[in-house]
């Protein structure tokens, strides 16, 4: 076993220590992502769950590509939402549409707390080469 360890240039910097995604036999493990505008931890997040479910899609799919990647390789998600009630719904119509239609991968959606620097919603992915 020789696991990847990824850093992602063009994606976000980490908000604690860890790698964009992590590889081994095939298996990449995308960390979850928040929904940064830019690069650095203080370009800010946009306002409203669609425009954060669309940023936090946006940097998956930055690092999925850093990875050799894209959307088609991804097996299962974890998304985390600190106003469940509020923002499911919402979190749901921007999520699927960017997911071919039949190809969604497993998920769990759970409602969280607090998620780093007050973002309402993170996404990580299993995919598979």
């Amino acid at each position: 076993m020789n696991p990847i360890f990824h850093m992602i240039s063009g994606a976000p910097d980490p908000v604690a220590p860890f790698s964009h995604a992590v590889e081994c036999e095939g298996w990449v493990f995308v960390t979850g992502q928040m929904p940064f505008s830019g690069t650095a931890l203080d370009s800010g997040y946009p306002e409203g769950i669609e425009a954060q479910t669309h940023a936090v899609m946006a940097n998956l799919k930055t690092v999925l590509e850093g990875c050799g990647l894209d959307l088609a390789n991804v097996l299962s998600a974890r998304i985390f939402l600190t106003h469940f009630d509020e923002d499911y719904a919402r979190m749901n119509e921007v999520y699927r549409s960017h997911f071919p239609p039949g190809r969604l991968p497993a998920r769990t959606c759970v409602g969280v707390t607090g998620l780093a620097q007050g973002a309402r919603v993170e996404i990580d992915f299993v995919a598979r080469r």
